[in-house]
């Protein structure tokens, strides 16, 4: 009986550092009133110096190599690899009118009488190809607005639409960061989880999509369109096609840099040194997340050393006796995470290693876990008024976020199709 309560004492002072971060980053964000004006590399790195300074027994260098151990696994570092690929990819496939292209062609597809439906399958579309929520609501509000003041639409709604198509690909984009960091942490393949994912998911998008024909049928489309530069659009299309095939991811990005870097110099969009700025500008870009990942692999290999990651999972499977639970504590995990730190990178990046042992101790599919995480995470993110995503789009059609968080159908029906794959087993192969 002693030794339970000192291995629960160890247990929670193992867990401190996460206490540290969330009153560092959570309760200051909360009394300033904004979750950006502390930047969370500085919450991060705040608390990685007091869990190498607080773990016992052992010398400062000592402790530097445990936490170095975690900030270099090679899962992280092919992690890394992957984020300075796809940063150079996204900034150049921009830099060169790719995103453009996109858009346009996501509205000329655009249905007459099916105004809102299209409008959710372009957004789905754009993240998708694009692999961000945020680049996604960045090039479709204004699209919105502008569509709901010609229409007579509700604005909120049309804000919402593109919200909600934007965490479509968001979860299953293929160079989307949270699917890469979800997929990693859980060892499995980025089409193998895209397979599981899409089961989950797709339930959730025709139900919107159908909630959104009745919703807008009497909309007419815009007339005036801008014409498709249907060559910028390939390389989106080039690297979807590829790494659903599931070939190599690294192979799979530098391929598309460089039909970005040929189509953009054969239509003067930049120069050969234009496209290595753009291509630099995209790796100095995921700079922050980089820098996050390291330090979060190095506090977590901190906490399972002094016995948090046991205690954590000792605690949330205490009740649990079954896969289910074990899935449903998955779940929990990052969701309470994603509310805590108004990110679902971050929430992935901080959960994932402690996901992969529950999944393990369980016997969860790893393709599974990696889907639960993304997913959850991604409906989180999608309905928390201070999310980065939701304030930007606020932003750019000058409304309260709050007004948005009514017409969240798709990250709301998303989130429950994931806890009821959870609850009746499904996908069954892999449940």
């Amino acid at each position: 009986m002693h030794r339970q309560e000192r291995d629960n004492t160890k247990g929670k002072w193992a867990l401190s550092p996460l206490l540290v971060f969330l009153l560092l980053y959570l309760a200051t964000s909360l009394a300033a009133g904004d979750f950006y004006r502390v930047p969370i590399t500085v919450a991060f790195l705040v608390t990685c110096m007091y869990a190498v300074l607080s773990t016992p027994r052992l010398s400062l260098d000592e402790r530097l190599k445990i936490f170095s151990r975690g900030a270099g696994h090679p899962s992280l570092i092919f992690m890394l690899w992957i984020f300075l690929l796809a940063g150079a990819f996204a900034a150049s496939a921009k830099q060169m009118g790719a995103i453009d292209a996109t858009v346009n062609l996501s509205l000329w597809l655009l249905p007459d009488n099916l105004l809102m439906a299209g409008l959710f399958l372009s957004a789905c579309f754009i993240s998708l190809s694009i692999g961000t929520s945020v680049g996604t609501i960045v090039a479709l509000t204004p699209i919105a607005a502008g569509i709901a003041s010609r229409t007579g639409c509700c604005l909120p709604v049309m804000v919402a639409i593109v919200v909600g198509g934007a965490y479509f690909g968001d979860n299953l984009s293929f160079i989307s960061d949270t699917t890469i960091i979800a997929t990693r942490s859980q060892d499995c393949e980025l089409k193998d989880k895209f397979k599981v994912n899409i089961l989950i998911v797709l339930p959730a998008a025709l139900i919107t999509l159908i909630l959104y024909v009745t919703m807008g049928a009497d909309l007419q489309s815009p007339r005036e369109l801008p014409p498709v530069d249907w060559v910028k659009v390939t390389p989106y299309l080039i690297v979807l096609l590829a790494a659903a095939r599931g070939i190599n991811v690294l192979l799979v990005l530098t391929t598309g840099i460089l039909m970005t870097g040929v189509i953009g110099m054969a239509d003067d969009s930049y120069s050969l040194y234009g496209w290595f700025q753009s291509m630099g500008q995209g790796i100095t870009g995921m700079g922050e997340l980089i820098i996050i990942t390291l330090l979060a692999g190095g506090l977590m290999e901190l906490i399972k050393h002094n016995g948090g990651i046991e205690y954590i999972i000792s605690r949330l499977t205490r009740k649990v006796t079954s896969k289910r639970g074990a899935e449903l504590s998955i779940a929990a995990l990052v969701c309470l995470t994603d509310l805590c730190t108004a990110n679902n990178t971050v929430a992935i990046i901080t959960v994932g290693p402690i996901a992969k042992e529950i999944s393990e101790r369980y016997g969860v599919d790893r393709r599974k876990s990696a889907s639960i995480l993304d997913t959850f995470s991604c409906m989180t993110q999608g309905l928390i008024p201070y999310g980065a995503q939701m304030l930007m789009a606020a932003g750019l059609a000058s409304i309260n976020p709050v007004n948005i968080i009514p017409y969240l159908y798709y990250p709301m029906i998303m989130g429950l199709c994931a806890l009821l794959s959870i609850l009746l087993r499904y996908p069954a192969r892999y449940s």
